[in-house]
């Protein structure tokens, strides 16, 4: 049946059989013995290369502990461009790096007109990059499809409104499947009402 399918899709549309997916839009695919490995070490070692971070010094998370920055952060202006470039391609990466998703949408609230404060704070996950380079997913087989959500939330984390920001990601087996952070969309009065939130 795959292959019926294969000489069907070859005789409709021009394409080429590549038989193992080792590399597809900047994700790398490594095949092994223990599940499929997917990373964006390609992707992560150009992007340090075109903002000029790839001699910089590495850290061990990607946001300072505790860090709140608002949109009133005093700092120089510094162009927009350049900072929604940057913005846009850790957005990208987040595709294999759940582990910069809440950092990624932190700074990305401040495109409009972002400051050397918030040009800081997406650098410092630029600098996190580089120390994890070799970071990404690995899809195994597992014989316990336990499925499983972690959640967690700033209550009332946003300095400019008060809105809390949640993350989650959810486990089948081993495997991360699916994962997100996002700024709530009302401001949650107690951490009973944000879990109600989280929830819908």
């Amino acid at each position: 049946m795959f292959e019926e399918f294969k000489k069907a899709m070859v005789r409709e549309f021009e394409m080429t059989d590549i038989v193992i997916m080792a590399y597809y839009l900047g994700i790398e695919v490594k095949q092994q013995e223990d599940g499929i490995f997917i990373s964006q070490e390609g992707y992560a070692r150009n992007l340090l290369h075109k903002f000029e971070m790839a001699n910089c010094n590495p850290v061990n998370t990607p946001m300072e502990c505790g860090m709140k920055v608002s949109k009133h952060e005093d700092g120089e202006k510094v162009n927009t461009t350049v900072f929604k470039s940057l913005v846009g391609s850790l957005r990208y990466l987040t595709c294999t790096r759940p582990d910069i998703l809440f950092g990624v949408g932190l700074i990305r609230r401040f495109m409009e007109t972002p400051t050397t404060v918030h040009l800081k704070a997406a650098k410092r996950i630029l600098r996190y990059v580089k120390g994890m380079l070799d970071f990404g997913l690995l899809y195994s087989s597992s014989k316990e499809l336990k499925l499983a959500e972690y959640c967690a939330s700033d209550w009332a984390g946003n300095l400019d409104d008060r809105k809390s920001t949640t993350g989650f990601v959810f486990f089948l087996g081993d495997a991360a499947f699916t994962w997100r952070s996002k700024k709530q969309p009302i401001v949650a009065l107690s951490t009973c009402e944000e879990v109600m939130q989280v929830s819908e």
